[in-house]
């Protein structure tokens, strides 16, 4: 006996929604056919930000204004020279003759505006044209472009701390300027000796050059700190220079003083002589001790405040006889600052640590073509040290810029870049994949549907073309 029974299939419910559609999985193994295409592609996809950055800031107009132009006088012009070695550092690359892996990049083609990039030597002969004049001409140029993204990114700083160090670059030829000097990776080798300025809010280069491999002098010191106050922008009215003992003399102290800045400056060579009951220790559980004192050095013109902290000295007690110290000089660790801040000595020394950052800010800068020397002529090394330090400030700003696209509230592609290095940034934000393709007799740039970083950048994109498409400030007033 056969059973009718009626049929419980039900019927699929169509989504009103649209769905996306995922990626088909592909399958690529030995035999997989090959094969080229017409469009141009790069992997240099985040140059387009740079690109509209630059316009963004009217650098066209601020290189007219303070670039002083050397003899030579290239085909493509200074400004496409000089942006074209900027493009270089940008993307990570450190010395000219890696020009020749670009040639046929598009991104930079289609920035120049050629079908393919002149070769390597072109720009190698164009940076020996440059000398000590460009070079402080970048430095102006990098305080005109310092005030107008201070300005967009509504930075308002009105005290602000700039570090002072040095660092050494090691030369492993017959480069003009090279001394032994302190060097303590390659002793006994030849170096130079660039002296760099940094404003710890921004994080970014402020002043600097580069220095025959010798000690820096007072003079030099006093110099460097009579440009900072014209580096910065009108709206910066205190400033607080820290730097190591290398920089303590009456000249740079004087400096100071004569330019109404505030001083951190580490004690090198001064011995100055503090009350023994006037150590005190502002916190129980931590066993240093602080004082300070007014003293004059031989040779100083008036007398300054010196503040000192003390650590005991860890001394092991065994079943042995241990001989202590006789003196109880013997028993501590000094550090002894020289200061014109009048707030207590724990309070400066904890303020002055702080500069330890700096020592990050310069190996980031050494990786990014610092210790890059192109030629053995000083004049052209002290020229090309300024462009890089350019192009690092510019990542900097690009960072601060992509940090000021995130939504505060949202889960965004690019929050927390402002705090990444420039190798990660430059893998959030630069090496995107990108085809130039023609459409509607335009030129346009695409880029993967399937990149988790496309999103970001396009937010990135859209918020430059935001602020492109906003009345600049510095022309309105």
């Amino acid at each position: 006996m056969v059973k009718s029974r009626k049929s419980k299939k039900r019927q699929k419910r169509k989504g009103k929604g649209s769905r996306k559609i995922p990626a088909r999985p592909r399958k690529i193994n030995a035999s997989t056919v090959y094969d080229t295409c017409s469009e141009q592609i790069s992997p240099f996809g985040g140059l387009l930000a740079l690109i509209k950055f630059l316009d963004l800031i009217q650098f066209r107009e601020i290189f007219d204004l303070a670039y002083r132009a050397p003899s030579r006088k290239p085909l493509l012009g200074h400004y496409k020279m000089v942006t074209g070695l900027l493009m270089l550092l940008f993307i990570g690359f450190s010395r000219i003759w890696h020009f020749s892996y670009l040639q046929l990049d598009a991104m930079l083609c289609g920035f120049f505006k050629l079908s393919r990039l002149p070769v390597a030597s072109t720009f190698w002969r164009y940076v020996n044209s440059l000398g000590i004049n460009q070079a402080n001409a970048l430095v102006g140029l990098m305080t005109l472009m310092r005030k107008r993204v201070w300005q967009i990114c509504h930075l308002s700083y009105g005290r602000v701390c700039v570090d002072i160090d040095t660092t050494v670059e090691t030369l492993f030829g017959n480069q003009q300027g090279g001394r032994k000097g302190h060097n303590t990776q390659h002793r006994g080798k030849k170096a130079y000796r660039p002296v760099l300025c940094f404003i710890q809010q921004s994080r970014e280069y402020l002043s600097g050059h580069l220095r025959r491999g010798e000690t820096i002098s007072g003079k030099e010191t006093a110099a460097l700190i009579g440009r900072i106050k014209g580096c910065l922008p009108a709206c910066v009215q205190e400033v607080l220079v820290r730097a190591d003992g290398e920089f303590l003399s009456w000249p740079s102290v004087k400096a100071c003083h004569e330019q109404g800045l505030d001083f951190i400056i580490a004690n090198k060579g001064c011995t100055p002589v503090f009350d023994s009951a006037g150590w005190y220790q502002p916190k129980k559980r931590q066993p240093y001790q602080y004082n300070s004192c007014i003293y004059q050095p031989g040779g100083w013109e008036k007398p300054c405040r010196f503040v000192a902290m003390r650590i005991p000295k860890d001394i092991k007690i065994s079943n042995k006889r241990v001989q202590l110290p006789l003196f109880e000089d013997d028993r501590y660790t000094y550090r002894v600052f020289c200061t014109s801040i009048g707030r207590k000595a724990h309070k400066v020394i904890r303020e002055y640590d702080k500069r330890a950052d700096v020592e990050n800010l310069i190996g980031e800068s050494k990786r990014e073509g610092l210790e890059a020397i192109p030629s053995s002529r000083f004049k052209n090394n002290y020229a090309y040290f300024q462009i890089v330090m350019l192009a690092y400030n510019i990542w900097r700003y690009m960072k601060i810029l992509a940090q000021g696209s995130n939504p505060p509230s949202e889960d965004h592609p690019l929050a927390g870049i402002e705090s990444n290095t420039i190798r990660i940034a430059r893998l959030r934000l630069l090496m995107i994949s990108a085809k130039v393709v023609k459409d509607s007799n335009r030129d346009k740039v695409r880029y993967s549907i399937q990149d988790s970083r496309t999103p970001g950048l396009f937010a990135f994109l859209k918020y430059l073309d935001l602020k492109r498409a906003q009345p600049k400030c510095w022309a309105t007033g």
